[in-house]
């Protein structure tokens, strides 16, 4: 066998040598977001479930296996934008591509602690309307994959519920 070097790991069968990262929490968090090439990155199955009265879906709607049957499938990347998923979905739903249609996004997601979906509002758009959230990315909110997208769709007629504690979950 050849001399190893002090420190380095044992040489996996067929002689190539197993490299361990070294990379920190800290690092990983300090490093800005870069941009993702989309023609060499392989996409994401982004799992979007939408309403239309305005409202997330109730979170034992996804307990024990059960998702909501308002799926849609994305296949897209860490740094898509919310406006980006706007227009992804009003392709699939003409009535959302009416000006002045609310689009709230939340990110459905499982913690190690708790049993159970927890979701996390993390922005809104508006068909039609410039609007600050625009261009927040999926990366940006700590998206990982596996979460789910919900997303509530008012119609311009209705004005959205008012955002912040009052749902019941």
């Amino acid at each position: 066998a050849p001399p190893r070097r002090p420190g380095s790991c044992p040489p996996e069968p067929g002689g190539k040598m197993a490299v361990e990262s070294r990379v920190t929490q800290e690092e990983i968090k300090k490093e800005p977001e870069k941009p993702i090439d989309r023609e060499k990155t392989c996409p994401l199955l982004l799992r979007v479930f939408t309403t239309n009265n305005g409202r997330h879906h109730r979170m034992d709607e996804f307990s024990r296996g059960n998702v909501p049957s308002s799926e849609l499938q994305i296949y897209t990347w860490m740094d898509a934008t919310l406006k980006e998923l706007t227009s992804l979905v009003k392709e699939v739903y003409p009535e959302a591509r009416k000006k002045g249609t609310h689009f709230n996004f939340a990110i459905v997601f499982t913690e190690l602690k708790r049993p159970g979906y927890r979701v996390k509002e993390i922005g809104s758009t508006m068909s039609g309307r410039k609007g600050t959230d625009d261009s927040m990315t999926l990366q940006s909110q700590k998206f990982q994959i596996g979460d789910y997208l919900d997303i509530a769709i008012t119609p311009p007629n209705r004005a959205p519920p008012p955002s912040g504690r009052m749902r019941p979950y």
